[in-house]
C-alpha cells in the first residue's frame, strides 16, 4: 500500500527521550494510531483532531495489532537514536539543517514551508528537529514514515 507520513510539533524540553515517550503516551491515549484510526490525520491540531481514545491495553498491544503496517504514528518510534534505524528518531545534523533551511536554528515556519526532506526518510524511521522562536528552542518537530 505504501508508507504514510506522520509528523508532530510539541513543546520543547531538553530531554528528547522524555518528550518522545510523553508524545507516544499522548497519542496512544487519544487513540490516534492504526488500527484504532486506520489513517490518522496530520498535523494533530489539539482538540479538533479525531480522538477516539485508546483501543488497546498498551502501546505494545497496539503495535502488535497494527501488524506490518505499523501504527502510522509516533507509536512506532520506540527510542531516540544517533544514526538512522528502525523504530528510532534521530536528529538532523547542523550541516543538514544549514543545507535545508540556511540556519542551524530553523523556525516552525521554515519547516512547514520546506518539508521536502521528508522524502529522504526510510520506512519505519524518524527524525527530530529542535524548532526555534526568537533564537530560543520552542518546539520539537518529529516526523517519519510508517512501515507500510
Amino acid at each position: 500500500m505504501g508508507a504514510h507520513l506522520w509528523f508532530y510539533f510539541v513543546p520543547y524540553e531538553a530531554d528528547i527521550s522524555r518528550v518522545l515517550q510523553a508524545l507516544r503516551q499522548r497519542e496512544f491515549q487519544a487513540g490516534r494510531y492504526n488500527p484504532a484510526v486506520p489513517f490518522p490525520e496530520f498535523p494533530v491540531e489539539g482538540l479538533s483532531s479525531p480522538s477516539p481514545g485508546a483501543q488497546h491495553a498498551s502501546i505494545e498491544e497496539a503495535l502488535e495489532a497494527s501488524e506490518a503496517d505499523g501504527t502510522r504514528s509516533i507509536l512506532d518510534m520506540e527510542r531516540v537514536g544517533e544514526s538512522p534505524d528502525y523504530g528510532a528518531v534521530v536528529p538532523f545534523s547542523a550541516e543538514r539543517l544549514l543545507e535545508l533551511f540556511g540556519t542551524a536554528q530553523p523556525t516552525r515556519e521554515m519547516i512547514e514551508q520546506n518539508m521536502d526532506f521528508i522524502e529522504d526518510l526510510e520506512r519505519g524511521q524518524g527524525i527530530y528537529v529542535i524548532v526555534f522562536k526568537d533564537q530560543k528552542p520552542s518546539e520539537i518537530f518529529f516526523a517519519g514514515y510508517s512501515y507500510d
